[in-house]
């Protein structure tokens, strides 16, 4: 475990970076193929107004440029807290081998970052949620799903 834990190091250490700049939240992930990182990020939600721009998602999209694919198998993923429900689906996605983690979403809601309200919001039913979600031309659904299924050029993920 030594390996993994001088990765793990190393995004703590970027996440104290992050956090004592102001630059963003206190969270940094990498992606790690072989003993090589392929891609660092940090959260980037207030620097770059950009509500996705948490550490794990920068850190995919790095190590995907860098790789030049849109998936990550046979890489590990080395996050300095417990992946938010966005980052996991992102994740998944992504298609890492293992998740290393360090800090739990309890620690991330203790310094005002609780993403409890969301995983709630997950296990609702559509006409429930907190933010109105209203279906439109129901019956035109199918179209871009046929026209994706017909070119035999796509490529399946």
């Amino acid at each position: 475990m030594e390996r993994e834990t001088s990765f793990m190091k190393r995004a703590l250490e970027l996440a104290v970076e992050n956090a004592a700049t102001g630059q963003g939240g206190p969270f940094a992930a990498l992606v790690v193929k072989g003993d090589e990182i392929v891609g660092e990020g940090v959260n980037l939600v207030t620097a770059t107004n950009d509500p996705t721009a948490h550490a794990e998602v920068v850190a995919i999209r790095r190590a995907c440029a860098a790789l030049e694919t849109f998936q990550l198998t046979g890489c590990e993923l080395y996050t300095s807290c417990e992946p938010c429900p966005m980052c996991l689906g992102a994740i998944y996605w992504a298609r890492p081998s293992v998740i290393y983690y360090c800090g739990t979403h309890k620690d991330a809601a203790a310094a005002g970052f609780d993403d409890s309200f969301i995983y709630q919001q997950t296990r609702l039913a559509v006409d429930r949620r907190h933010i109105p979600m209203r279906r439109l031309l129901a019956e035109a659904a199918e179209g871009p799903f046929d026209a994706w299924r017909r070119n035999p050029k796509h490529v399946p993920y």
